[in-house]
């Protein structure tokens, strides 16, 4: 459990000179710029991970420089409307990058932005694994972190101190598979016996542990759990005995690669499932449609955004046509949720009304941002004693002609659930 700064303690870190001193400001004559806070910036910018790490930096780019820069036509967005943190003077923040492309580099890599750097809080790092190492260098030296992909339930049941997390985890994304699967047996689809193929590191592991144990609360039967390493060589052993169980409904944790490898093996054996359903990692980042093409078609992942949310939310489309007019391309599942990560911890520091890692923490234990004020589909980002935010949810998307398209829950649906998937010869 998180220890709380007491009252006292508090007012006497924001107070008058100490306040001044804690928040970083340099002494100087009158009219003197106050100095950036820097954050630090952990991702996969190398390695097999690198595409979707370059994706996740664009986001945060972005992000960051909405904070820096007046932008009230994205208003409500949080921290839009003015130019750098309106609590800290104005002060822009600026993010100091460092490749976390495996758990070891990535430990060592926080450390050196604490250590040397001097950053005064942390963010990333997508993959649970990665993300686990690097945060206990932070839990270690008592810096903040903020963590908006990873989807492993355990990171936020350490007792850490320093770590919130603002996007859902992987118990809440799979109660929503078994939500789903209900309300299609209610129209009259078959879904009785599951299949698991799952890489295995913190990820897939903890995933995969937690689709069973629900899967056979709510009275499915399991009968293939192929575990592997990533990237897979093949995946050829492992599918051709999920075909032979016959499962209605294969479930699948992978990246990138694995992803590829998994729908081209799919083709290769002239098998397809009922139904694919993923916890997104490489199947909602933009090369698996340009590897896959239509091949890529009608499997079923969880989201925490997707872009037909704009029919309903239009800051959704006003952020993605920023997005799109500087990159070419639409913001993804992914990098929505590290978008919003950055403006989270940046309000944080703002709330805080200082840079020492207890005003930081204060703010983060303060954070209660509505719903309106994000692109995501959530009630709000508010954290628990945990650190985990008790309003992340999600959607069921599916990809149809191309487009992740929102299909579960139905009464948000931007078209109807395709189940079973047409074979390949009909694709």
């Amino acid at each position: 459990m998180r220890q709380r700064v007491k009252r006292r303690e508090l007012l006497k870190l924001t107070g008058g000179a100490a306040a001044l001193a804690a928040a970083g400001w340099r002494a100087g004559p009158a009219g003197a710029q106050a100095e950036e806070i820097k954050i630090g910036a952990l991702y996969p910018l190398s390695g097999s991970l690198a595409r979707i790490g370059a994706d996740m930096k664009k986001a945060v780019d972005m992000a960051a420089e909405i904070v820096n820069t007046a932008r009230p036509d994205l208003a409500p967005l949080v921290l839009a409307a003015t130019a750098g943190l309106p609590r800290l003077g104005g002060r822009k923040i600026r993010l100091v990058w460092a490749d976390a492309k495996d758990p070891a580099t990535a430990r060592a890599e926080a450390e050196r932005l604490i250590d040397q750097e001097k950053v005064v809080a942390l963010m990333g790092c997508y993959a649970s694994a990665i993300t686990a190492t690097a945060s206990l260098a932070a839990e270690t030296r008592g810096i903040p972190f903020l963590n908006p992909e990873s989807s492993s339930p355990t990171l936020t049941e350490r007792g850490f101190k320093w770590f919130f997390r603002t996007g859902p985890h992987d118990r809440t994304f799979t109660e929503m598979f078994y939500r789903m699967f209900a309300d299609l047996k209610k129209k009259g689809r078959r879904i009785a016996k599951f299949a698991i193929l799952s890489e295995n590191t913190e990820f897939g592991a903890t995933a995969a542990k937690v689709e069973e144990e629900l899967g056979k609360q709510q009275g499915y039967q399991m009968v293939a759990r192929e575990m592997y390493t990533s990237p897979p060589a093949s995946l050829d052993a492992e599918l051709t005995r999920i075909r032979a169980a016959a499962p209605d409904v294969l479930i699948a944790n992978g990246y990138l690669i694995d992803a590829v490898t998994t729908i081209k093996t799919l083709k290769t054996m002239g098998y397809a499932p009922p139904g694919i359903v993923v916890q997104d990692s490489g199947y909602v980042v933009p090369d698996y449609l340009k590897e896959t093409g239509k091949d890529g078609y009608y499997v079923i992942s969880r989201a925490s955004w997707a872009l037909g949310l704009g029919v309903r939310k239009p800051l959704v489309r006003k952020v993605n046509e920023l997005y799109r007019s500087r990159y070419n391309e639409d913001m993804d599942e992914t990098n929505a949720r590290s978008f919003t990560g950055l403006l989270v911890l940046a309000n944080a520091i703002n709330l805080g009304g200082g840079t020492s890692p207890t005003q930081i923490l204060q703010g983060l234990l303060r954070t209660d941002i509505p719903g309106s004020e994000t692109i995501m589909p959530w009630q709000g980002i508010k954290f628990d004693k945990n650190g985990q935010n008790v309003h992340a949810s999600g959607v069921m998307v599916q990809i149809l002609d191309g487009k992740y398209k929102v299909v579960w829950p139905f009464d948000l649906a931007e078209t109807p659930i395709v189940w079973p998937a047409p074979p390949w010869n009909k694709r």
